[in-house]
């Protein structure tokens, strides 16, 4: 799912020695410029990929720079990743419907195991963190989803995070929230951490529940695989695509970082969301 542009555009003109943007391969994505040529076929690129898969990944957007600074960053503060063991849940994200039969996927729990960096353990010279807080990617990010103005998240915990996964930890099948999710794969593990995801499976018209319970019972058959290495932004469509991640396998952690966006100001998560994730309120 790689963008057909992928070829580089040049060198970019000089940026100051300060400027976010230097965190992102601008020779292959000239995400500083949307009015540029190249800028326009790489939006149009990633609408369509939204459009017809539900997911676009760009491989390679951040500089080796970019990459190694937020690696070594993240790892300097992945202890403080908060851990609440392993969690029960539904696809949906809400508790057990219990007027439903048992096996219906409203009522079927699942498990769940992941640590979070909340954002406000990010500190402000971090290049995760000034990446997450420029215009620029703002208003690329904006482009792509193409709903109107879009706004960083007002959650002083959620707003932007780091999923650390470690040996055995696993995200349960699941529905989105929220209509975009936007994140940067840092760090991969060993083996397993797999993303993967059925495109549109449901409509806000129909639920489709028959297809969903064959997913939960194990039919593969409309499974997709999404492919991402160190350095990859991916922009998925998770609230009407089911999407996990698979068992993490080997001692290495991955890193994932969540960019939270929303088109409405001032977004903040449940509280429910932030004791279960972060294991505070503020």
């Amino acid at each position: 799912m790689s963008p057909s542009h992928n070829a580089s555009f040049g060198e970019p003109e000089a940026l100051p020695a300060n400027h976010p943007a230097r965190f992102v391969n601008l020779a292959r994505y000239p995400v500083q410029d949307l009015a540029a040529p190249e800028a326009i076929r790489l939006v149009e690129h990633c609408r369509r990929e939204l459009r017809e898969r539900g997911a676009c990944v760009l491989h390679d957007f951040l500089s080796p720079m970019g990459l190694e600074r937020m690696v070594r960053e993240s790892g300097e503060i992945a202890h403080l990743a908060h851990y609440g063991g392993v969690s029960q849940g539904t696809a949906y994200l809400e508790a057990p419907d219990e007027t439903k039969p048992e096996n219906h996927p409203r009522r079927r729990l699942m498990s769940s195991s992941v640590r979070a960096i909340a954002y406000d353990l990010i500190r402000p010279e971090h290049a995760l963190r000034q990446l997450y807080e420029w215009d620029g990617l703002l208003e690329f990010i904006a482009a792509v989803v193409n709903r109107g103005p879009i706004y960083r998240y007002a959650d002083p915990l959620g707003a932007l995070n780091i999923a650390v996964m470690k040996e055995g930890d696993h995200l349960l099948w699941h529905f989105d929230q929220t209509d975009f999710v936007t994140s940067i794969l840092l760090q991969d593990c060993e083996s397993g951490g797999c993303f993967e995801y059925v495109p549109f499976i449901r409509s806000k018209d129909d639920e489709n529940y028959d297809r969903v319970e064959r997913l939960l019972d194990g039919d593969q058959s409309e499974v997709i695989r999404l492919e991402q290495r160190p350095g990859t932004f991916a922009f998925f469509e998770g609230r009407y695509s089911i999407h996990r991640v698979t068992d993490v396998v080997g001692p290495k952690d991955r890193y994932i970082a969540l960019l939270g966006f929303d088109t409405k100001p001032g977004t903040m998560s449940s509280d429910r969301l932030k004791m279960r994730r972060y294991g505070r309120l503020a």
